[in-house]
């Protein structure tokens, strides 16, 4: 990943995302933004009890470097993934939001969780998941490759990026027997720990996207709370953006 700084905010994008002229996009750090401790600074989460005018500036800030509305979703790490036009409501429930209009973006809200953007470069269909320890063991990454499929992609055409999240050296599962399938049992790196990035790649790659078209930023949010929020680290934790928009032709 590469880092991009304008004004006081800070973002990542994926390095080989940054070769598709028609898109943009953005993983946002938790700096540049005005809410306070313990929510500093560029929190984007309303429900997670920060000042709604400050959250509301927040994503101001987002979308005047991005360049378009954000469109999200109410998260409840469950497997729903939506097609996404300028009418979109945010409150509408659901973890993965795809599109194929120009100057919409979608959002995913996260904080250990993942944010997983995906692009099509042949149909310029792209889509945003939230993707928990739930939406691993639901698999939305397949779920969400249907959605793009529908709407004209093929897998082979796909370009994926899984961005900051809870990395190995952090994701402990004790209750994993009870929590997580056999066929993850595998991903274990020692004793109740599990690579879960991993596990996304090869959820992406069972469907058909090829395996050089994947990049793993392998920042882990725990380890780097002075970057990103970090639900498991914090607890009260606000929540940082990952972004994907088509411009405008």
């Amino acid at each position: 990943m590469k880092e991009i700084i304008q004004g006081r905010l800070c973002y990542y994008q994926f390095k080989h995302f940054s070769k598709l002229s028609f898109i943009t996009h953005g993983i946002f750090t938790r700096k540049g933004g005005v809410s306070k401790a313990p929510y500093d600074s560029l929190n984007i989460g309303y429900n997670v009890g920060d000042d709604h005018l400050a959250v509301q500036e927040n994503h101001r800030r987002i979308e005047k470097i991005m360049g378009a509305k954000c469109k999200s979703a109410i998260q409840t790490h469950s497997k729903k993934v939506h097609i996404v036009n300028s009418d979109w409501d945010n409150k509408i429930n659901g973890d993965s939001l795809v599109a194929n209009q120009a100057n919409i973006l979608l959002m995913v809200k996260t904080a250990d969780c993942q944010p997983i953007l995906l692009a099509d470069h042949d149909n310029k269909i792209i889509a945003a998941i939230h993707s928990g320890w739930r939406g691993s063991v639901l698999n939305i990454i397949e779920s969400t490759i249907i959605k793009m499929c529908e709407l004209g992609s093929k897998p082979e055409n796909i370009i994926a990026g899984i961005g900051p999240s809870l990395g190995p050296c952090c994701a402990e599962f004790i209750n994993y027997k009870q929590e997580l399938p056999k066929n993850m049992w595998k991903f274990s790196v020692k004793p109740d720990y599990f690579d879960f990035w991993a596990i996304s790649k090869n959820q992406l790659i069972k469907t058909g996207i090829k395996e050089k078209n994947i990049e793993i930023s392998k920042i882990c949010t725990r380890c780097r709370t002075d970057l990103f929020y970090s639900y498991r680290k914090n607890k009260i934790s606000g929540r940082f953006a990952s972004v994907i928009g088509l411009k405008s032709l």
